[in-house]
């Protein structure tokens, strides 16, 4: 019996999942959760086979839920189901020890021969997903660009972006100056935009 935990922040559509592979024989719901705290609560005692998490979840999104189960719960599986994912997301799984990617468009039973696949060792990547992450290529940002930039996002000033990065301003305005550059934004809001749009924080 392959034992899940099952992690959304819609509770239609976990609640129907849920339904839907408990009919099969050898999957049992074992946790569900609508946040990302919650999902690794639940992991922590449950100790699931396979994670399978939404993208977007308040709280930490389903790549920091899995990144986190990865040092936390390493005998659990991970796969991410979302129903927006931009091609940085896929490369950002894959480094976070993300066994599956996959949309939230396949079918209850498509999932679940998903589930027994990476359950299995083995990967699965949705081939039109794969594609889009190949053709956007890889992001330009260094891992403390992407980190600053990430700290702007709200719209904090430089000085509180300074003090949660441990950070002076100057090189603050540094990181979000190069951000920008790299990204071609006329400044850190459109560089934030575009950063998310092609997921690449």
């Amino acid at each position: 019996m392959i034992r899940l935990l099952l992690a959304d922040d819609e509770h239609l559509i976990r609640g129907a999942l849920a339904a839907l592979l408990g009919l099969e024989d050898d999957l049992a719901v074992v946790a569900e959760a609508a946040t990302g705290p919650e999902a690794l609560a639940m992991a922590r005692a449950h100790r699931p086979d396979v994670a399978v998490l939404d993208l977007a979840m308040p709280g930490a999104d389903g790549l920091a839920v899995a990144g986190a189960l990865r040092r936390e719960v390493p005998e659990c599986v991970t796969l991410i189901v979302t129903g927006h994912a931009r091609p940085g997301h896929l490369k950002r799984a894959l480094a976070a020890g993300v066994r599956g990617f996959l949309p939230k468009t396949v079918s209850a039973s498509r999932l679940a021969e998903i589930i027994r696949t990476v359950h299995a060792g083995n990967r699965y990547v949705d081939p039109e997903l794969a594609a889009d992450a190949i053709s956007a290529g890889d992001s330009p940002l260094t891992e403390r660009e992407a980190e600053v930039l990430e700290l702007a996002a709200d719209g904090a000033p430089i000085a509180e972006i300074a003090v949660r990065a441990g950070l002076a301003p100057g090189t603050v305005r540094n990181y979000l100056s190069a951000a920008a550059t790299k990204l071609g934004a006329e400044n850190r809001h459109t560089a934030v935009r575009l950063a998310r749009e092609r997921g690449w924080l």
